[in-house]
């Protein structure tokens, strides 16, 4: 945002996107005028990464314990086979997305970047606590490990066919957002909200706008 010289904006993530945009929200509230967030609140809590869940929610999860491995870096690092592993993940967590072979390859350019690979594992790695954080961060990862609330106006949406999305119509991160909201749980919808729903995310966002 300062590289683009943008003040303040309305935030929409979705994954990733939507943990950095929860951040944000956090800690520089002053910059998100509203926020539109996926699968809610996805500030990472390290410490309760580290203790066992349930055996199904340790299932979906299968691929994180899988990068910590040799063979699933391995996996990672070699294109061919990176390729063939986030198409698969692709049909597990969306089962009623018929994507085609242009939708995907079109994503698949991202997975092609050098960095790529690296950035995925450390993720996971570092989640679990494998692997150290950069120590010029821990000021901000201090502050995130407290799980602090989102004042912003925020609509939070869950994908109703997600394996991540976790039971009760977003009762499970809901006191995290303190400030105007609104959740909405989008039918028949995996976890690919923003591509296999485009219309109900822009219209988050333009409600978002609105709170």
């Amino acid at each position: 945002m300062d590289a683009l010289r943008i003040d303040r904006a309305l935030l929409a993530g979705f994954d990733w996107g939507s943990r950095t945009a929860d951040i944000i929200a956090a800690l520089w509230p002053e910059r998100v005028k509203a926020l539109v967030s996926t699968s809610g609140y996805l500030i990472t809590d390290r410490d309760a990464q580290l203790a066992p869940a349930a055996p199904a929610t340790e299932r979906t999860w299968w691929y994180q314990w899988y990068f910590a491995t040799p063979r699933g870096k391995q996996a990672m690092e070699t294109e061919e086979t990176r390729l063939t592993f986030c198409r698969y993940v692709w049909t597990l967590v969306s089962p009623n997305w018929n994507f085609d072979d242009a939708t995907y390859a079109r994503t698949a350019e991202a997975f092609k970047n050098p960095d790529y690979a690296a950035v995925v594992l450390f993720n996971y790695r570092w989640r679990i606590g494998l692997v150290d954080g950069q120590s010029r961060y821990d000021r901000y990862e201090e502050r995130l490990a407290a799980q602090p609330a989102i004042h912003v106006p925020t609509v939070t949406l869950d994908a109703a066919l997600d394996p991540f999305t976790p039971p009760g119509d977003g009762a499970s991160y809901r006191d995290h957002f303190t400030g105007p909201y609104t959740h909405r749980t989008i039918a028949d919808i995996g976890h690919n909200l923003p591509q296999e729903a485009p219309t109900a995310f822009a219209r988050a966002v333009v409600d978002a706008d609105r709170l």
